[in-house]
Order: C-alpha cells, then sequence, then structure tokens
C-alpha cells in the first residue's frame, strides 16, 4: 500500500512467543551440549562410536568442542532474550556449527544430535526472519 510505512505493520504473538521461545531453547540446548562436552572430557570411554565410521575424532576433542559450541549457544540465547543484534548473528552461526558437529556426532549418540540439528534448524530459521523492529514492537527492546 502507499503511504504505508513497514513500522504500521504489527507483531503477531506468535512472532514475540517464537522468538522467547527460541531464547530459551538456545539456553538450554546451550547448557545440555556443554554437559555433553564435560561428559565426554572426563570420561573418555562415555562414548562409543559405531564401528567403520568415516569421520572418527577422539571422543575428547568432541567434548571440548560441544562444551564451547555449548557455552557460545548458552550466552547467545541470553543475548537473544535480550533482542541483541550481535546475540541474532551469533546465534545463527553458533547454531549452523552446532549442526555440523551434531552431524558429524550421529554415530557417537545418533537420537540425541539429530534432535540438536533439528533443534539448530529451528533456531536458525527464527533468527532469521525476526528483526529489530519485531523486538520494538513486541516490547523487548526499548531504542
Amino acid at each position: 500500500m502507499a503511504g504505508r510505512s513497514h513500522a504500521d505493520d504489527q507483531v503477531s504473538g506468535w512472532t514475540t512467543g517464537s522468538i522467547l521461545f527460541t531464547a530459551v531453547l538456545m539456553m538450554t540446548v546451550g547448557f545440555f551440549q556443554a554437559i555433553e562436552g564435560i561428559a565426554a572430557i572426563l570420561e573418555d570411554q562415555f562414548y562409543i562410536p559405531a564401528p567403520n565410521y568415516i569421520y572418527a575424532i577422539d571422543v575428547t576433542a568432541w567434548g571440548w568442542t560441544h562444551l564451547a559450541l555449548g557455552i557460545v549457544v548458552g550466552i547467545a540465547g541470553w543475548g537473544v532474550m535480550a533482542a541483541q543484534l550481535w546475540a541474532r548473528v551469533v546465534g545463527i552461526v553458533a547454531a549452523a556449527l552446532s549442526a555440523i558437529a551434531n552431524f558429524f556426532f550421529i554415530p557417537y549418540y545418533p537420537i540425541w544430535a539429530l534432535l540438536i540439528i533439528a533443534i539448530d534448524v529451528f533456531v536458525i530459521w527464527t533468527l532469521c526472519v525476526y528483526g529489530k523492529q519485531e523486538a520494538r514492537q513486541a516490547g523487548l527492546r526499548r531504542d
């Protein structure tokens, strides 16, 4: 429509709810991924890989990878809840790296890895469609 700005659009409850859900989900997944990493670091035999897996990486290395990704995703989730742009960018990158890492982690813990990949895809989608204007209209950000 002519004369109508994008600022006139109202943010739906779904948008506000989905970003809040995504922020909490990121913090929760970050926490569990960090715990997963700590378990692999402390007990090298905790995860048993499938035999003949082409991408066999040391379990301790996976532990450090998951610990680092968990911390980054959790902090980004906190920033998303505070409607920070940097958190959305970091969240998208961290979720993409988490999905890739969990793809390679499938033989070690298949159901959990596939669940985290699905959550990462949802997080990436939500963070890509949610912007500064939506945060302002939802009351999460005051400029």
